[in-house]
């Protein structure tokens, strides 16, 4: 496993919601079996408008509902399988387990809302790739299409060095 001293940083500042759905663009070329993309910030921040820009962008067509209610959405794109977690409702990790997101990473990748919920098992050095992504909003406002957010990466492992590309 990767270690976690394999880490690349970046700040970028995102526009609008259209800024946050093109990064999800770029990492979707990025995303390979073993990934873990975590997504954290507030409701409302654009966690979930960042993963269903990624998942879109892997090949997938019609409604990409948010797995809030779920807690897991799988899609199997042309390229691999992703499973779109959201870990809202965790409350114990008992739950973690029954969902099987070790046995999605051997053939896909996750992408993960309120990854904290996760546990150790999808820890930095545990994985073969980790990026983590704070997404916080600057101007909340009435319209989410304009509101500005500041997202912070992080990536460990293979995602180091992807990372550093993306965000040239």
């Amino acid at each position: 496993m990767p270690a976690v001293a394999d880490l690349q940083h970046a700040e970028l500042d995102l526009a609008d919601e259209a800024a946050t759905q093109a990064f999800g663009v770029r990492l979707a070329s990025y995303l390979e079996p073993g990934d873990v993309i975590a997504l954290e910030g507030d409701l409302g921040a654009g966690k979930s408008t960042l993963a269903r820009a990624l998942i879109r962008e892997l090949g997938v067509e019609g409604e990409i509902p948010s797995p809030t209610f779920t807690l897991i959405q799988q899609y199997d794109t042309p390229y691999l399988m992703v499973a779109h977690v959201d870990l809202y409702r965790i409350e114990d990790d008992s739950e973690i387990e029954e969902l099987g997101l070790e046995d999605a990473l051997d053939y896909g990748a996750l992408v993960v809302e309120w990854p904290e919920r996760l546990g150790r098992a999808f820890a930095p050095g545990r994985v073969k790739g980790r990026l983590n992504l704070t997404l916080t909003l600057e101007d909340k406002g009435e319209d989410p299409a304009i509101e500005k957010r500041k997202l912070s990466a992080v990536g460990y492992g293979t995602w180091g060095p992807k990372l550093a590309r993306i965000t040239q």
